[in-house]
C-alpha cells in the first residue's frame, strides 16, 4: 500500500481496511508500506500493522530497494501472494507487477500488460472503439503539441468536440486532474492541471446522463468471470464522481441496483464483462460508464484495482450479491493463486 502516486492517501486507506478484514487465522500477514521515494518500508517480523506514516515509523521500518524488498518477502517471509492495494502510477500501472513478475511472486488483480492498458485511458478508448463498444468522442494531444498549436487545439476543441467538455490526463486515477469546461475561456487552465499529471491529456465530449458503475469478480481457472450487481452514482454536491465525491462519506448517493430498467442493468453487466476481457483483466476489475440522454451507454473506464474504503463501491457490489467483505478477499487472493498455477 502508499507508493509515491497522487492516490497515495486512498491506497494507504484500502490497505488498513484490507488488513483489518482478512482472517487472521487463515493468513499470517506482512503489512508493506512504499514511500513516496518509492522505497519499500517493511516492519519487523513481529509488527503486524503499519499507520501509513513512515516518518514517524522511520526508526522502526526497514526501508529497501525494490529488488532487496521482494527478495526478503520471498526468501525471510515466505510470501505465498501479494495483495496489491496501490492505486494510480507505479501500483495500478503494471510496474510493481512486473517487479513481482520478475521475481515469480504471485499478486492479486490484473497482470503487466492488462494493468497498463486500463490505467491508459487513450489506449483503452482506442480498444473499446475497435470492440465496438461506445465511448464519448475525444481528441489528444501531448504537452509538447499543446506548447506549439495552443490556438489550433483550442479551436479544434471548440469545433469537434464542442463544450461543455472534460479534460482529463490520460494516466491517472480517482479523476484526478479532471476539470468539466464550459467556457472556451477556462480550458487553458483545465489544460495545465491536466498536464502536471500527465504528458497526454484528453478533451472528451461531455455526456449528460445516468453514472453507473459494474464491478467484475473473476477467480479463475475454471471459472467464468461473473458481473455483479451495478451501482448507480448520484454526487451530492459534485458536478460529477470526482475525487470528493469518491472518498467523502455521504457525498454521493450510491444505489445497488440502480434505478433503472432490466434490460439496462443486463447491458451494463455485458458492457463490464466485455470489457473486463477485451483489457485482459483477472482478479477483479470496475468499469465506470455513463448512460446517456440519448438511451445509449458509453464506457468511460475500467479500474483494474479498485478502492477498498469503507465507501468504496466494489465491497458494496459484493454484498449486494451477497458475499461478504472477508469472502471478498479471500475469492480476490484465491484467484491470485489460480493465476499463477495456470502459468
Amino acid at each position: 500500500m502508499g507508493g509515491p502516486s497522487s492516490e497515495r492517501e486512498v491506497s494507504l486507506a484500502t490497505g488498513r481496511v484490507i488488513l483489518n478484514a482478512l482472517d487472521k487465522t487463515k493468513y499470517n500477514l506482512t503489512p508493506v508500506t512504499i514511500n513516496k521515494d518509492g522505497k519499500w518500508l517493511l516492519p519487523p517480523p513481529d509488527r503486524k500493522f503499519l499507520s501509513g506514516d513512515e516518518n514517524k515509523e522511520e526508526k522502526s521500518l526497514v526501508a529497501l530497494e525494490t529488488g532487496n524488498a521482494i527478495d526478503k518477502l520471498k526468501t525471510e517471509r515466505g510470501a505465498d501472494v501479494v495483495f496489491i492495494a496501490m492505486h494510480g502510477t507505479y501500483g495500478e500501472d503494471g510496474t510493481v507487477q512486473g517487479f513481482l513478475e520478475m521475481a515469480g511472486v504471485p499478486y492479486t488483480g490484473s497482470g503487466i500488460l492488462a494493468s497498463a492498458l486500463a490505467m491508459d485511458k487513450l489506449k483503452s478508448s482506442e480498444l473499446f472503439l475497435f470492440h465496438g463498444l461506445k465511448v464519448p468522442k475525444y481528441l489528444n494531444f501531448s504537452n509538447k503539441q499543446w506548447n506549439k498549436d495552443k490556438d489550433k487545439i483550442t479551436t479544434k476543441v471548440s469545433e469537434k468536440i464542442s463544450l461543455p467538455c472534460v479534460i482529463k490526463p490520460s494516466n491517472c486515477g480517482s479523476s484526478v486532474g479532471i476539470t468539466i469546461v464550459r467556457k472556451i475561456d477556462d480550458l487553458e487552465n483545465a489544460v495545465q492541471l491536466a498536464f502536471s499529471y500527465d504528458d497526454i491529456v484528453l478533451a472528451q465530449e461531455y455526456i449528460s446522463g445516468v453514472e453507473v458503475t459494474c464491478a467484475v469478480l473473476d477467480e479463475g481457472g475454471d471459472k467464468e468471470p461473473i458481473a455483479l450487481p451495478p451501482t448507480q452514482i448520484i454526487p451530492k454536491d459534485s458536478e460529477f464522481f470526482d475525487y470528493h465525491a469518491k472518498y467523502t462519506p455521504g457525498a454521493t448517493e450510491e444505489i445497488t441496483p440502480p434505478r433503472l430498467p432490466a434490460e439496462i442493468i443486463n447491458k451494463i453487466q455485458e458492457n463490464a464483462l466485455q470489457v473486463h476481457k477485451i483489457i485482459g483483466c483477472s482478479g477483479m476489475s470496475r468499469t465506470d460508464m455513463i448512460l446517456g440522454g440519448d438511451g445509449k451507454l458509453y464506457v468511460l473506464e475500467i479500474n483494474t484495482i479498485p478502492g477498498m474504503t469503507e465507501t468504496s463501491l466494489l465491497p458494496q457490489a459484493a454484498a449486494a450479491a451477497g458475499i461478504s467483505f472477508p469472502d471478498l478477499l479471500d475469492k480476490i487472493i484465491q484467484a491470485a493463486l489460480n493465476k499463477r498455477k495456470s502459468l
